[in-house]
């Protein structure tokens, strides 16, 4: 799977109520609902409730908050991979074949997925600066703040502000996330493709085709903590309200975040837009 098709990347994560989830911002009170157990449980309010919500105080025009430099910053990686894989083509790699040898087809998945790296680490390089001011703006509806108004003024401002790592907030953990999902994908995919499907099952082909796509889905949910933490840096402590306690401490680094998340058991909040669970402090009170 293509790290630039990443699914939690383009399920959510990066519209105004994903990432308001992600940085816990949740005006609306959960409401209770029954597991598949059939026990009580509170919700919280999922992304149409959520949308709605911004609807009402922020107008429609509150859902495309950062949209501008989102677009760039998918422009930009889109361009950013087109240049690279002009300069290192794939035609000029072997792919992997049903007539490979484990090891010629193992070594042939390596250099693939190190070429696929290499691609995806220079676009999330190049694009990650308006990321992080697509963050910020959206990020500016929780405290009702207009710091961050436009795309070149917010550029102005953290430089000015931040210098030039200012524009490089949270890139560390979300290239380590695209890292680990690369290889862990292609890997575990090449490992069951090998092992597991085999060649006299009629659908052998079909099996394969889909390995990738099912992994991604996999992974991906194992590797969602990194985006959560790389967004919270892009915000933390950069004036707005969201960034600053009682939203979070003022993190001295990543691992710091990662930390205090863990610590909160808050890795995965904001991973689902539909069914969300009230964390453990909301839900401690009884509800029958």
């Amino acid at each position: 799977m293509d790290a630039g098709s990443r699914l939690w990347e383009h399920q959510g994560r990066d519209v105004i109520t994903g990432f308001l989830s992600q940085v816990g911002h949740e005006p609306l009170p959960p409401t209770v609902g029954r597991n598949v157990l059939g026990r009580k449980v509170l919700y919280l309010p999922g992304f149409f409730t959520y949308a709605r919500h911004i609807v009402e105080v922020d107008g429609k025009r509150g859902l495309f908050r950062g949209l501008t430099p989102r677009l760039i910053s998918s422009t930009l990686s889109t361009i950013t991979r087109g240049s690279v894989k002009k300069a290192f083509p794939l035609e000029d790699m072997e792919h992997v074949s049903n007539k490979d040898d484990v090891k010629t087809s193992l070594r042939k998945v390596v250099r693939e997925t190190s070429h696929e790296m290499m691609m995806q680490c220079v676009s999330r390089v190049v694009s990650h600066p308006l990321h992080v001011i697509s963050m910020r703006c959206m990020v500016q509806f929780v405290g009702r703040e207009v710091k961050y108004s436009g795309v070149f003024s917010a550029i102005g401002r953290i430089f000015k502000e931040e210098g030039i790592l200012g524009f490089f907030v949270g890139l560390v953990p979300h290239i380590l996330g695209d890292v680990i999902f690369l290889w862990c994908c292609n890997l575990v995919a090449h490992f069951i493709n090998t092992y597991a499907v085999d060649d006299n099952f009629s659908q052998a082909s079909v099996i394969r085709s889909y390995t990738k796509f099912v992994m991604g889905i996999a992974v991906s949910m194992l590797t969602y903590p990194f985006l959560l933490v790389g967004d919270l840096m892009a915000v933390n402590n950069c004036g707005l309200r969201a960034g600053l306690p009682p939203y979070a401490p003022a993190f001295t680094s990543w691992i710091h975040c990662w930390r205090y998340l863990s610590a909160q058991g808050q890795l995965f909040r904001g991973s689902s837009l539909l069914f969300r669970r009230a964390p453990i402090p909301a839900a401690s009170f009884p509800i029958d």
